[in-house]
């Protein structure tokens, strides 16, 4: 999520014009949301048995505000999937480039506050032992 909202996006949108940005953009997306899914199942997988192994009130606050925070984390990515992505898509492939960036603008938001909220999880596990 860093590399796309710090380095990809601005370089895109300093070097080239909508019809040729949108359409790259919509590749990117499209491989790095089968990592994001291919990511969510592996965490799932692997952190819903290691909390459960603490057997819930044991278990550090840290863990459990990390567990709250990925919930919401994946449920934004869900909202993202499914809402300003297809719409994104359909309008690239309509050539409707003032759409297309609307739409790439909530996913940019979407994205930064989950990025941020990677960070909070990652400082509540340290931190809050």
């Amino acid at each position: 999520m860093a590399f796309a909202v710090i380095a990809l996006r601005p370089a895109l949108a300093e070097h080239w014009l909508p019809p040729q940005r949108l359409p790259l953009v919509v590749q990117v997306l499209r491989r790095f949301f089968v990592v994001v899914i291919v990511s969510i199942a592996l965490l799932l997988a692997s952190g819903v048995p290691l909390l459960l192994q603490a057997r819930g009130a044991p278990a550090p606050h840290g863990w459990h505000a990390m567990a709250g925070i990925g919930v919401v984390m994946m449920l934004l990515f869900g909202h993202l999937f499914f809402s300003p992505w297809k719409r994104m898509q359909r309008a690239v492939a309509a050539q409707d480039w003032p759409q297309g960036g609307k739409w790439m603008a909530q996913i940019v938001l979407l994205v930064k506050i989950n990025l941020t909220l990677g960070w909070v999880a990652i400082a509540a596990v340290l931190l809050w032992r």
